[in-house]
């Protein structure tokens, strides 16, 4: 279980397509620190496997579904990413719940910058809006966020300063894709009530989930 607070701005250093998987090693000197075989690690909220270890630099699985339904098909060499480590027991839950496993993709629409924040809008799957409310937690490419304004089709984040110097949301632009994980709480309280909930059920889990 991962909080949505990210670690380190890591990068990804090379990709090896495979018949039906991409194999990736990206760069993280902090979430690699005590690595090992079989660790999880949050890439861009997306929860993958420690295959191997070196330095500062680990590789992981990606296997064909979680390509297809995260933005993970779309990193290349150098691409930047968010990194965090799962949070320890008895640690402080600084953002929410978040499991690593990416519900969807939205992609930025616009940005306005101010002189202390910034609002980003995103859009949002229709199967997922009725997860999203306003003032309610969402995570964007692995980051614990709040939501600002819900719509039927986008939603608003203000970023600080702080999350546009040291995540991946600094440097997205207009039409860029972002993985998106919504509270879970919300679907567990819609499945115990009976509504549509089935359609939840298969949402598209990770590595971390099929282990």
């Amino acid at each position: 279980m991962f909080t949505g607070i990210v670690e380190e701005l890591g990068e990804v250093t090379a990709v090896e397509i495979l018949d039906d998987a991409s194999r990736f090693r990206l760069r993280g000197p902090v979430v690699t620190q005590g690595a090992q075989h079989g660790d999880s690690i949050a890439v861009n909220g997306v929860c993958l496997t420690v295959v191997e270890h070196e330095g500062d630099e680990f590789t992981a699985d990606v296997m064909a579904e979680t390509l297809n339904r995260s933005s993970l098909g779309a990193l290349a060499v150098g691409s930047r990413v968010n990194l965090e480590r799962p949070m320890a027991v008895g640690e402080r839950l600084g953002g929410h719940i978040v499991q690593g496993h990416v519900d969807g993709t939205g992609s930025i629409i616009e940005r306005k910058p101010s002189d202390n924040w910034e609002i980003v809008k995103i859009s949002l799957p229709a199967d997922l809006s009725r997860y999203v409310v306003e003032k309610g937690s969402i995570t964007v490419d692995g980051i614990s966020l709040t939501v600002v304004d819900a719509g039927p089709d986008h939603f608003t984040v203000s970023l600080i300063p702080t999350t546009l110097d040291l995540t991946t949301l600094g440097h997205k632009q207009p039409g860029d894709p972002v993985n998106l994980e919504v509270d879970v709480i919300a679907k567990y309280v819609e499945r115990l009530l009976g509504g549509r909930g089935d359609q939840s059920a298969g949402l598209p889990g990770t590595e971390g989930a099929t282990r």
